[in-house]
């Protein structure tokens, strides 16, 4: 299943871009144009919300504090014109993850995005990954399978985060090497077949019953069980 992005902007012309940017990325992308639509969407839990400041009925930053009051745990990007630091500082005071002033690159902001992605999940990647005694270590870079440790290399413990971040999801191969190798990546993708390879054979070797599945043309996804690649 996609991970969801919610675009909260009042002006098609800049809104469309940015749905159409993030839905070629492989996510399942809504927008809304108020400050009231954004907080009925938010209630759904998106993973990102991107959020304009300017809204025409409610301040982005009123939005921003009413929905981290409500509960809601998901990313909050602010994107707007106001650059000043002082209105930086406020909005990461009202509960936003991260900021990017306008204009900007769309690539910036799918970086951006991603690093989000990465900075939310990794902080529950640890429990999530539990199955069987499957244990990821974030903070210290290491696996475990019960009390062993499972001996990986920096791009193998990426691809394994990732996917573990996103348990019995499907994971493109193009967002594996764009997070763990680099976006402007020109080699052959057979490198990240090589360190699936790599990563199964750890794992099966000290009896970790997850699977690293391969789905044919679309990427890869964790799961537990013995489910043929």
């Amino acid at each position: 299943m996609a991970q969801r992005v919610l675009v909260v902007e009042d002006e098609e012309d800049i809104a469309f871009p940015l749905v159409r940017t993030l839905e070629r990325e492989g996510y399942d992308v809504s927008w809304v144009d108020s400050g009231q639509k954004a907080l009925d969407a938010m209630a759904t839990s998106p993973e990102v919300v991107i959020l304009d400041l300017g809204l025409p009925d409610i301040d982005g930053l009123e939005v921003c504090r009413r929905a981290r009051e409500a509960g809601f745990e998901g990313a909050i990007m602010i994107v707007t014109a106001r650059a000043g630091e002082l209105d930086r500082v406020v909005g990461l005071d009202y509960g936003a993850d991260d900021y990017l002033a306008k204009p900007f690159g769309l690539a910036e902001l799918q970086a951006r995005v991603r690093a989000l992605l990465r900075r939310t999940s990794s902080a529950s990647a640890a429990e999530d990954a539990k199955s069987d005694g499957l244990r990821i270590d974030v903070d210290a870079r290491r696996v475990y399978a019960g009390e062993e440790e499972v001996p990986l290399t920096g791009k193998e413990f990426e691809v394994l985060n990732i996917l573990a971040a996103n348990r019995d999801k499907v994971v493109s191969r193009g967002r594996l090497m764009a997070d763990v190798w680099d976006e402007n990546w020109y080699g052959s993708t057979k490198t990240l077949d090589v360190t699936i390879g790599r990563l199964r054979q750890k794992l099966e070797s000290v009896g970790v019953t997850d699977r690293v599945v391969a789905v044919r043309g679309v990427g890869f996804r964790l799961e537990g069980g013995t489910a043929d690649a």
